[in-house]
């Protein structure tokens, strides 16, 4: 059989295979790239939520300021439609659940206190007359009361999510009961405020709830599923930097990037708390409905923190000055580069089962993995003689590095049963 040449141009280079026994650098720069396009990704997006709650709340200004432009509004209502634009400043907020539980508390303190405040006025008048008893009664009145909801102000299940509408009460009631007015004049100005705000308040609701809303509810529900998958980054990354031959370069190469997915997790907790008492005051929207396990998130975002910590513990070995030896770390790459895919993976799969309200089969798959990763690395550390006495620094080193392993296996078991019970509680669909 006859050859067939082909010529090839000369300015044409042809991609040659590497040799077989030859293998590529880690490429760190990839997972920083990875995170640093998403992060930017969220930046523009969370960049216009803010423009796009910058318009609403001067929208929603405009059109409470028409009860002062136009004479015939401004006739019913007068100066009082001052109180409306006072509502739409203080609680028009940046999520839709925000704006409603301010817009709630304050309507409830405010009648509230008014209630209060006139009976007690009239009470002083009836009581006390015009004289020093009217003022003693008044007085007293006023301390009982605000002592009261102002130790209320401390409790902290009345503090997280009606802290608001208890200092509205307290200026509300102060205001009227020490007003001096007599009790018709009372009448009608709470009446005027009340439907000026009760205005200025159906407007922040509209434009909130109805215009481009921003649901706390969202916010919680992606934020936490992303926190899985920037774990899962974060362990593939710093495992890679820690076997890497090279010492000189292992903190150079360390993507900062990754350690910040890491801290920014690790600094969540506020936030996951405000969003969560937001989102209990959302309606049902969407695919979230009243009684929805959103306490279940905060513990998911607990054990998201603590499993941050181990992360982080990694790279305070990468950062040792008493590195191990290279062939000790070789001799538990295999099993450490195995567990730490499984931990990736494991997270990857819960944050995808979060992020899509379905079941993982956590029972089948996942926990049956972790497991068996376990003791393959509790099989590594009980026999001593692989890593040397414990006066070995070398040997307490690399010990360490699996005991974190294990401990973030087990954190990773727990989360797997977390977003199980999640799941029944939601109502997530099969695949």
């Amino acid at each position: 059989m006859g050859s067939i040449v082909i010529s090839v141009p000369a300015d044409v280079e042809l991609a040659l295979p590497k040799h077989i026994g030859e293998k590529e650098e880690p490429k760190l720069s990839m997972f920083a790239t990875i995170v640093s396009n998403l992060r930017q990704l969220q930046k523009r997006q969370q960049d216009m939520r803010k423009l796009l709650h910058s318009v609403k709340v001067a929208t929603a200004l405009v059109l409470v300021s028409l009860l002062y432009l136009l004479d015939p509004l401004y006739e019913q209502v007068g100066d009082n439609a001052m109180w409306a634009i006072m509502t739409v400043v203080v609680i028009f907020e940046f999520y839709a659940g925000a704006t409603l539980s301010k817009g709630l508390n304050r309507g409830l303190g405010t009648i509230l206190g008014g209630v209060m405040g006139f009976s007690a006025a009239t009470f002083a008048q009836e009581v006390g007359g015009m004289g020093k008893g009217n003022a003693i009664i008044v007085g007293f009145s006023v301390f009982i009361f605000g002592g009261a909801a102002t130790y209320s102000r401390l409790v902290p299940r009345i503090k997280k999510r009606y802290d608001y509408g208890a200092m509205i009460f307290i200026l509300t009631f102060n205001l009227v009961v020490v007003s001096g007015l007599r009790a018709e004049n009372v009448l009608e100005l709470a009446r005027e405020r009340l439907s000026t705000i009760g205005m200025g308040f159906a407007v922040c609701i509209f434009i909130s709830l109805l215009v481009f809303p921003t649901w706390a509810s969202d916010e919680l529900h992606h934020s936490t599923a992303h926190k899985f998958q920037d774990l899962a980054d974060s362990i593939e990354g710093f495992l890679e930097s820690y076997f890497r031959l090279d010492k000189e370069n292992l903190k150079d190469d360390q993507p900062s990037s990754i350690s910040r997915s890491c801290k920014s997790v690790l600094h969540s907790k506020s936030k996951d708390e405000s969003l969560a008492n937001f989102a209990k005051w959302e309606p049902w929207h969407g695919k979230f409905g009243f009684y929805y396990p959103w306490n279940k998130y905060l513990q998911v975002g607990e054990l998201l923190r603590e499993l941050a910590t181990m992360v982080l513990s990694l790279k305070g070995s990468l950062q040792s000055p008493r590195q191990p030896s290279s062939s000790l770390r070789q001799s538990v790459k295999e099993p450490s580069e195995a567990v730490g895919l499984s931990l990736a993976w494991s997270l990857r799969e819960l944050g995808e089962s979060l992020m899509k309200m379905r079941r993982c089969p956590q029972e089948n798959v996942i926990l049956p993995k972790l497991k068996s990763m376990r003791l393959e690395l509790s099989s590594m550390v009980s026999p001593v003689s692989n890593f040397g006495p414990l006066e070995n620094v070398e040997g307490l080193a690399i010990a360490t590095f699996v005991f974190l392993l294990t401990e973030m296996l087990e954190k990773v078991e727990e989360l797997a049963k977390e977003v199980e019970e999640i799941g029944e509680l939601a109502g997530f669909h099969s695949k």
